[in-house]
């Protein structure tokens, strides 16, 4: 079973285990996921079977989009509703003009410090099980890019963003970021992701109706997820060279689209999908550098 599936991971469970939910519907042993969300975290989550695993490290890249609601005046240890509290303020003077005033300075490229309750490693370690143990260390920032950045209800306490960003953007950060700017803390109530690439929330399908029928209708082909990157068609000798590994020149391809650089699907004259090929600037052919037929 080949394919893509756009999810809408439901709260409780850990991605991981939303895969193993998937394992074992399917019989399928190769299973990954792109994304990871928190337990508490919803929304769309793709879960890539047999040969589109091939295709997560190509996933990671894209953006993605959100809807968090972020409680104003109280804090926690874990950024979100599952932590301890660790802080509250009276925010009942804060209005949305005073919000919308400081979410330029979280637009564009920012610098951002990881939580200690995720999965990031020390020495080995997640961070998660490190703070569970009552241990604190330095968390180097990390730059991400906050594409769009809104507000869409505001009912004090609670403020809803919808949030268009980089990967490693972690969006519990932010929400305790912004609580540090508005001097009274906050904390991520809820989250929801709506995008990722390609895959949006109103064409997900929910794991409940996975196990109600024929999971292999829901399935997309690989190449659906790789929408961002340009196409190209190779002629017969040109598939020939790409799936031997051989570098493709220009006369065997008969068409391209986006500008020659980086990455590129590719594709038969009669339309097949057959891998990810890189243009080579240097001596102006492609490489193949992914086959998945």
């Amino acid at each position: 079973m080949d394919g893509i599936l756009n999810l809408d991971k439901p709260a409780g469970i850990t991605s991981y285990g939303a895969v193993a939910r998937i394992k074992r519907l399917t019989g399928e042993k190769r299973v990954g996921h792109a994304g990871t969300l928190d337990p508490d975290a919803t929304g769309v989550l793709p879960v890539c079977l047999g040969k589109a695993t091939r295709v997560v490290q190509y996933l990671s890249g894209f953006s993605k989009t959100y809807v968090a609601t972020i409680e104003l005046g109280v804090s926690t240890d874990t950024y979100d509703a599952s932590g301890q509290v660790t802080g509250r303020a009276d925010a009942s003077g804060i209005d949305r003009v005073q919000i919308e005033s400081i979410l330029p300075v979280f637009t564009g490229t920012v610098s951002q410090t990881p939580p200690m309750y995720s999965a990031l490693k020390h020495h080995g370690q997640p961070l998660y099980k490190l703070a569970r143990a009552g241990v604190t260390i330095e968390r180097p920032s990390r730059t991400v890019t906050i594409h769009r950045l809104e507000i869409i209800d505001y009912q004090p306490p609670q403020v809803t963003l919808e949030i268009e960003s980089s990967k490693g953007t972690y969006i519990r950060s932010l929400a305790n970021d912004i609580g540090q700017a508005l001097g009274c803390g906050a904390h991520m109530k809820d989250l929801r992701r709506t995008a990722y690439g390609v895959f949006i929330i109103k064409a997900a399908v929910s794991l409940s109706r996975l196990e109600e029928g024929r999971l292999d209708q829901f399935l997309h082909p690989i190449d659906d997820a790789l929408q961002d990157y340009p196409a190209l068609t190779v002629d017969e000798a040109g598939e020939k060279a790409m799936r031997q590994g051989k570098m493709l020149s220009a006369e065997n391809v008969k068409s391209t689209g986006g500008s020659n650089e980086g990455l590129y699907r590719a594709y038969t004259a009669g339309g097949a999908f057959i891998g990810l090929a890189r243009y080579v600037t240097d001596s102006g052919m492609w490489r193949p550098e992914k086959l998945f037929s």
